[in-house]
């Protein structure tokens, strides 16, 4: 089992940037496929980004294609969202999630197992 603690949420200007960290422990993270959903009030989870476990292949949903970065470094056991150009829109609990084996063709489309507790981002407009 892995625990993910999110962090570097915060409140930013319509246009700014913020980097979010994904810390891992339990196991080590590069068993792992790593994604970050996001939900903002009264909506629901969306897919973010997500990062096959070599760091190799990345997949973005699509309002976020462009603007955000997901990256890993297994040796710090960390996963992190480089989110460059937010937009109000883009306000919401962000989460960090863990899925577990197989990895099939469209395994970033599945149910992800592992989840943190998510943290605020804020962009004023």
């Amino acid at each position: 089992q892995v625990q993910l603690v999110e962090s570097g949420g915060g409140l930013v200007q319509a246009g700014g940037s913020l980097r979010l960290s994904c810390a891992a422990s339990g196991r080590t993270l590069s068993s792992y496929g790593m994604g970050w959903f996001r939900q903002a009030p009264g909506k629901e989870r969306e897919f973010v980004a997500a990062i096959s476990r070599s760091g190799v292949t990345t997949y973005y949903g699509d309002p976020v294609k462009g603007r955000f970065t997901i990256s890993r470094d297994n040796a710090k056991n960390t996963v992190y969202l480089q989110m460059n150009s937010l937009k109000p829109e883009d306000t919401a609990v962000y989460y960090c999630a863990a899925y577990t084996p197989p990895y099939g063709s469209s395994w970033w489309n599945s149910h992800p197992d592992y989840w943190g507790q998510g943290t605020q981002v804020t962009v004023s407009s």
